[in-house]
């Protein structure tokens, strides 16, 4: 069986797990204090291009965004969030498990529109009973979407604007980074989230890793005593080398960046693939999720041979699932799941 289950069903790219292995016997310190950290934070730094930031490891995405959420809000403050937002749908609540309140607003294919968020932030300081509510004290989105949609440089421009004028952190999850900057669609570089984005994450658990995400504070923002933060929230490696190492090997001669192209060029092939079998698109995706709607007994066939992720019911009758390609994707693959569909 071949499987577009996800972007993380295989292992590491070999490159990764090549930098594992050779630097696997070397005895350094825990905790990201050792040289591979060092050494991939500069190189990210590098990457970035601004002047001041700080780069801090972490496990995995869920891990990510209850830490960095948790750290920066006060307590009496919340996030807002698309409802379709993974920290609004698929963290099984994480965020509300520390005790801050997930405030959701409407979205349109996955995204936050500026509009409707001045609009949230201007209503909730215009009610006189505003005390009484949790305050919103972050906002969080992410590139690409649950949906597989990108902001342009213009939406998340205006998106920034709006959380500069009401002094609050703009909180961008890149669990997907890498898919979104490759993408054929996109006028977003890793250069202008940082510049945009008060915090945002480079993830790796997606884009060729084991596991791993690279969070960016972009203004002198690092929460006060962080390590010591991640520690009391259980969420601290001993060994960081293993985070260090992994995102030393991938921003070296710019692997995560022909890791994340590989897959588009993939998930475009998959798309036509999709479309010459008369599939419906759910939505236009320009990354690696690709959505589409299967009648279910067509759907149930496929299965057989091809694992899928369920997403949504479109009706009674059709099921929209994701396909999803990665580094591991192959021309083969695509070629097998062409005669699955045949």
């Amino acid at each position: 069986m071949i499987s577009f289950e996800s972007d993380y069903i295989c292992g590491a790219h070999p490159e990764v797990l090549k930098a594992l292995a050779d630097t696997n016997l070397e005895c350094l310190s825990g905790y990201g204090s050792d040289k591979y950290c060092d050494s991939a934070k500069e190189k990210i730094l590098k990457a970035i291009g601004v002047q001041g930031a700080e780069v801090e490891f972490l496990v995995g995405g869920t891990q990510t965004n209850s830490v960095i959420i948790s750290t920066m809000l006060s307590d009496y403050e919340g996030v807002v969030a698309a409802k379709t937002g993974h920290i609004s749908t698929h963290e099984a609540g994480a965020i509300e498990y520390t005790g801050h309140e997930v405030l959701e607003i409407p979205q349109e294919n996955g995204k936050m529109e500026a509009k409707v968020l001045k609009d949230y932030l201007a209503g909730y300081f215009a009610d006189e009973n505003h005390e009484h509510m949790t305050r919103p004290g972050m906002v969080y989105i992410s590139h690409p979407t649950e949906y597989g949609t990108l902001y342009s440089k213009a939406e998340l421009t205006a998106i920034s604007e709006v959380c500069g004028e009401y002094e609050i952190p703009l909180f961008l999850d890149g669990a997907r980074l890498g898919y979104g900057l490759m993408s054929n669609d996109t006028d977003v570089s890793l250069q202008d989230i940082a510049r945009l984005c008060d915090v945002f994450y480079i993830g790796g658990t997606k884009v060729g890793a084991l596991c791993g995400e690279a969070v960016v504070f972009t203004k002198g923002n690092k929460p006060k005593h962080l390590l010591t933060s991640i520690k009391r929230r259980g969420a601290l490696l001993a060994k960081g080398r293993l985070l260090g190492v992994q995102f030393d090997a991938l921003f070296t001669d710019d692997l995560y960046f022909k890791i994340s192209k590989h897959a588009i060029v993939m998930a475009e092939k998959l798309k036509a693939i999709c479309k010459a079998h008369d599939l419906t698109m759910f939505l236009e995706s320009p990354t690696n999720q690709q959505f589409v709607i299967f009648e279910d007994e067509k759907l149930k066939k496929l299965q057989e041979k091809v694992a899928v992720s369920f997403w949504e019911k479109q009706d009674e009758n059709h099921t929209v699932v994701r396909l999803a390609t990665s580094w591991s994707t192959t021309d083969e693959d695509l070629t097998e799941l062409d005669k699955a569909l045949s």
